[in-house]
Formats: C-alpha cells, sequence, structure tokens
C-alpha cells in the first residue's frame, strides 16, 4: 500500500514521527558559532587575568564538548574546571556574564540566519500537520528565531527563561525536552528530537525519544562518532539531507 500524498511529503527517516523538538542554536540557526565566538573572548581574557599557564579555549573541541546545550553557569564551571580550576560561584557567574554582553553586542549588530535546510524541514512538517517544538537552554531563543523569521514555523518555545521558572535541569538531562513534548501533547516516544550538541542527544537518549537525530555542523568523522556514542539514532550534516532522499 502507498503512502498517502500528506505522509509521503514527511522524510522517511521521520515517518511514524507525530511530533518534533528542536534544538536552536546550530539546529535551527547559526548562532553556535557566535556562542563560540564570545565564549573564546570571556574564556581567554578569564584564563589571563588569573594568570592561568593552560591552552586557550578551542572554539570547536571545547565549545562542544564543555558549553553547547548546557546553561551559561553550567559551560562556564565545566570549560574551568576541564583547565584544573576549582572555580567559585562568582568566578563562574562574573565570565557567564562577560559571554552573556559579548552574544548580545554581536547579535544586536550582525542579527543570525535560520539554516535553509531546517527551513525547508520546517515547512514539510508543518504541512504535514506534525507540531513542532524549539527548544533552548538560552534565554535568548526567542530574539534568535524571531531575528531569523521562523518564530511562526514553531507552535510552543521552551527557552531559558522557561527552564529557569520551571526549575529544570540542564542537558544532558532530558527535561527542557520532555517539557517541550508535553506542550505539544505527544509523549517523548512518539516524538523526534533534533540536536547538534551532545549533551542534547544524550538528552534525548535518556528521555526515551523515539527518535534522535544530530546535527554534524562540523563533519568529520570524530564529531559523526561522538553524535552517535552519545545516543543519536541517526546523523546528518544539515536537515536537508533528510529530504534529500524523497527528492
Amino acid at each position: 500500500m502507498s503512502a498517502g500524498p500528506v505522509q509521503a511529503a514527511v522524510p522517511r527517516a521521520l515517518r511514524g514521527t507525530a511530533a518534533a523538538v528542536f534544538d536552536t542554536d546550530g539546529v535551527i540557526t547559526d548562532s553556535a558559532r557566535v556562542h563560540a565566538a564570545a565564549w573564546k573572548t570571556a574564556f581567554d581574557a578569564h584564563l589571563r587575568d588569573r594568570q592561568v599557564r593552560q591552552r586557550p579555549f578551542d572554539e570547536r573541541d571545547d565549545y562542544l564538548r564543555y558549553v553547547d546545550g548546557k546553561s551559561r553557569l553550567d559551560g562556564a564551571r565545566s570549560f574551568l574546571e576541564s583547565r584544573g580550576l576549582d572555580p567559585a560561584e562568582d568566578e563562574v557567574r562574573a565570565v557567564a556574564a562577560d559571554k552573556e554582553r559579548l552574544f548580545t553586542e554581536r547579535l544586536r549588530e550582525h542579527g543570525i540566519d535560520a539554516y535553509p535546510g531546517t527551513v525547508r524541514l520546517l515547512r514539510v512538517l508543518r504541512s504535514a500537520g506534525i507540531p513542532r517544538a524549539a527548544a533552548s537552554a538560552s534565554r535568548h531563543a526567542p530574539e534568535l528565531l524571531d531575528h531569523a523569521g521562523v518564530r511562526d514555523l514553531f507552535d510552543t518555545v521552551v527557552d531559558g527563561t522557561e527552564a529557569a521558572r520551571l526549575h529544570l535541569p540542564g542537558k544532558p538531562d532530558p527535561a527542557l525536552f520532555l517539557e517541550a513534548a508535553r506542550r505539544l501533547g505527544v509523549p517523548a516516544a512518539r516524538t523526534a528530537v533534533i540536536e547538534d550538541a551532545l549533551a542534547g542527544v544524550a538528552a534525548g537518549r535518556r528521555g526515551g525519544f523515539g527518535l534522535v537525530v544530530g546535527v554534524d555542523r562540523a563533519r568529520t568523522p570524530q564529531t559523526r562518532a561522538a553524535l552517535l556514542a552519545h545516543g543519536a539514532d541517526i546523523v546528518v550534516d544539515d536537515l536537508a539531507d533528510l529530504l534529500a532522499s524523497e527528492d
């Protein structure tokens, strides 16, 4: 029996999925690079101020390993501890605040674009009647989505402000994604999580989501393998790849 016209429009990997939760930075918007650059400036300045003889922050490897997908405070603490420091809480907050200032300046000055492949997939899912949520540990998520012109493609947004209000723990705890699925009215087992962060794919796996899609923007064998090892069912370089096999 052939699939109906609506179902046929949905990528094969997502058929049987009743809802989809998208991470924001690096999946929907090209903002991960701006976050990484802001973190580098903040961390490197802090290491210099502390006169710590440690290698500087790496915008790819350290970003993916220590801060991507996490709250600012968790990310700041994780990286500083990776460099052998035992940071006090005020030190963690100071670095996180410096990063926040730098990111906000760059966001307001340059704006952020949405990935075209992600926009295409979102429109296909909307046409198929599959509800969609955006989820992010960042308080900037609604602003990012507005700047990129894609806010209307989502039924709900769960951002860092909501996570703080609801006292949701950060990734790799699945609470943020579970809250997004709850708002869509679909059980996790029938919901797909789409993530580029190692902590995010781990959260999707821990949360019992029906499908975890890893997005490998770095496009290296190492990053692909890491996403799979942390819980991704499939890994794509871009979400347009999910649609390519259907063209």
